[in-house]
This record gives C-alpha cells, sequence and structure tokens, in this order.
C-alpha cells in the first residue's frame, strides 16, 4: 500500500513526494525501495502489486524498474485502507481462488529483516489451513500513545507457541492507558502488516462491512481485463472512507495474530525516527551531519540542506527541520500536534504550496 501522504513527516514529506519516496534514513533507498527488497523474500517480482494513488503511478515505476506496470493499481481517490485491501484482494481471487495476500505498508522500517521474513512465513503457512485474518503484532517496547493495539487472549490456543488468538484491537490510546496495556504483558502494537487468504477476508467483508463487497463483487467480470481501469475508475471513489481496522479487524472474530520482534517502526512521526537512527553523544540524530555546528544541544533530530551550515545552541529534545521553503522547529514531545498546523494550512489557499 503506497498511496499516503505522509503528512505526519512533513515538511519533508509532501503531497508532490510523500515520505515513501523519500530516501529518510539517508540509505540510499527510499522506504518503497526497500519495501519491495522485502516482499521479494517470500514473493517473485511478477506477484508484487503496489496500490497506490493515480498522482504517484510514475513515481512507483521509477523507484520499482523490476514492477510489472500492470502490477501498479491506480486508486483515483483517498478512502482509506478497507477500500483499497477490498480491490486487491477481489482482483487476486478472480485471478486465483486460492490466493494469499501479505499487505505491506510502502513507508515502515524494518531492521531485523531475516526475523521478519520467519515471521512471514509462519503466517504465510497458518492462513494456509485456517479461516483466518492474522497480523503481526509487535512488542511494545514503550507506551507509545501513536500506536493501535492489540489484545491477545491470555489462554489462547497457539501453534508452537508463535500464533495468538486475538482478544479485542484498541484505538490509540492516552498515555495513562498505554502505561496500562505495556504493564500488562497483554498487548502488542498494531504493525498495520497483514496476511490472509483472499476468499477469507472477502468472506470476512461479506459479513461485516457488505457495502465494500456488494461494491467490489461488482468488479468480477472486469478485474484482470482491459476494463478493470474503467470500472475502478467509475466506482472506487464512491466506496466508504474507512479503515480495515474499523471495517473488519474489530468486528471479526476469526482474528490471530503472530507477535514478531523485528525491529519495526512505521516511521509515522520524526521521534520515531529519532528513536530507530544512530544518535551523537548528546542523543542528538543528524540527517545532515556536514556543516553543523552545536552547543548545549541535546535529544534534537536536525535534517537540513547538506550545503547550509546550521549553528544552534541550548535546544533540548526538538525537532529542527529545514527545507527550501520551509523551516519547522518544534518541540518532540509535541510533534502530535503538527498535523493541526497542518489543518491550518490546508484552510488558507496561499498556504497549500507548502504542503
Amino acid at each position: 500500500m503506497a498511496g499516503g501522504i505522509g503528512s505526519r513527516f512533513w515538511p519533508s514529506s509532501r503531497t508532490a513526494m510523500p515520505k515513501q519516496f523519500i530516501d529518510i534514513l539517508g540509505t540510499g533507498e527510499s522506504l518503497m525501495q526497500m519495501t519491495w527488497q522485502r516482499a521479494r523474500r517470500f514473493s517473485r517480482p511478477e506477484q508484487i502489486m503496489v496500490l497506490t494513488n493515480q498522482l504517484y503511478q510514475t513515481l512507483v515505476a521509477a523507484h520499482l524498474p523490476e514492477i510489472n506496470k500492470a502490477n501498479i493499481l491506480s486508486e483515483p481517490s483517498r478512502n482509506n485502507t478497507a477500500p483499497c485491501i477490498a480491490y486487491a484482494a477481489f482482483k487476486l481471487y478472480q485471478k486465483d481462488p486460492e490466493a494469499i495476500m501479505v499487505i505491506l505498508p510502502a513507508d515502515h522500517l524494518i531492521l531485523k529483516e531475516d526475523k521478519y521474513a520467519e515471521k512471514i512465513r509462519i503466517a504465510i503457512d497458518f492462513v494456509a489451513e485456517n479461516d483466518a485474518l492474522l497480523t503481526l503484532g509487535i512488542q511494545p517496547t514503550r507506551p507509545d500513545t501513536g500506536y493501535g493495539y492489540i489484545q491477545f487472549a491470555q489462554n489462547s490456543t497457539t501453534v508452537k507457541n508463535k500464533v495468538l488468538q486475538v482478544k479485542s484491537f484498541r484505538e490509540k490510546p492516552d498515555l495513562a492507558t498505554a502505561e496500562t496495556y505495556l504493564n500488562s504483558g497483554q498487548y502488542l502494537w498494531n504493525a498495520g502488516i497483514f496476511i490472509w487468504k483472499a476468499k477469507d477476508v472477502i468472506n470476512g467483508f461479506k459479513k461485516h462491512r457488505p457495502d465494500l463487497y456488494e461494491l467490489f463483487e461488482k468488479g468480477m467480470p472486469f478485474y484482470n481485463t482491459d476494463q478493470e481501469k474503467a470500472f475502478i475508475e467509475q466506482h472506487y471513489k464512491t466506496a466508504a472512507k474507512i479503515s480495515i481496522d474499523y471495517a473488519l479487524m474489530e468486528k471479526a472474530h476469526n482474528v490471530y495474530t503472530v507477535p514478531a520482534e523485528i525491529g519495526w517502526s512505521d516511521l509515522g512521526t520524526w521521534a520515531s525516527l529519532w528513536e530507530v537512527k544512530q544518535k551523537d553523544d548528546a542523543g542528538n540524530v543528524l540527517i545532515s551531519e556536514e556543516h553543523i555546528e552545536l552547543s548545549q544541544t541535546q535529544g534534537c533530530i536536525i535534517s537540513k540542506d547538506p550545503e547550509k551550515l546550521a549553528v544552534i545552541d541550548g535546544l533540548t529534545d526538538y525537532i529542527v527541520i529545514d527545507q527550501k521553503d520551509v523551516l519547522l522547529i518544534y518541540p518532540k514531545n509535541k510533534e502530535q500536534d503538527i498535523k493541526h498546523i497542518i489543518s491550518r494550512l490546508e484552510q488558507q489557499n496561499e498556504a497549500n504550496r507548502y504542503l
């Protein structure tokens, strides 16, 4: 899934160039390219599809030269993850009724890639033999309020102690609730990585979101034909704008999780990038290390033009992002508020050029 804007990484991530297409880690590869390489561990190139907004078709093709252009699926509108997944499920089912789907957000970081591939294999083997909707669950390391949580059943049946039944999904909590979750030992972070048979998720839509089922079921004569694009152009924008968690995962009773310690981050925020990047002796993360003079500055994340000199004194736990047309200086502990700044800019027509 590669259609998001990545607004919480503003101002580096913009509508025209979202974070999945940026080398935000300084590795020489975009997050999209890193996700592709991980997917190649369990899928052949011709089996990998990318669902993205119409705006980004050319970007996807440029970042993934191996991809079959027919496997770049274009969404004419942003309707959240449930319609995106429903579209892919029906298309795959039409091609192969026994198809297994592994759904990967294009903008995540996985540090332990061998362990990741092992967990995906466990999940694939489980859903192949069971009517199950499965998600990877990440062992929480802190009471984070930016993630959804998965509560697993303590006495759930396990498969070699590797697959747990899910008791409930919980939305992003406040800090006190997150601390309770962490201390209980019964919760995992919801990574948004899903594995299931196409027919099982379709049955889930039929039961819990019949509106989405009926909309995309109409396209069965057209998927994988020359008429597919016209069908999607006409009908996709009428789908409810809803996440897969709200539409299905919170309602279904056949939900399971594979606990996975894989060095995962959804890189949803600058603070999450600060968490995973190497730091200097003062705990600063410097995306551009050249031409920076720091004093009495600690716990900051700083990104700037490599040619620009930055002189910073007396900052603690700040985000400093210097783009050509935008300078962001913001406390790390308030970065969830950046979305409100973006909302205000969206209401100012003259300011939209900054988004």
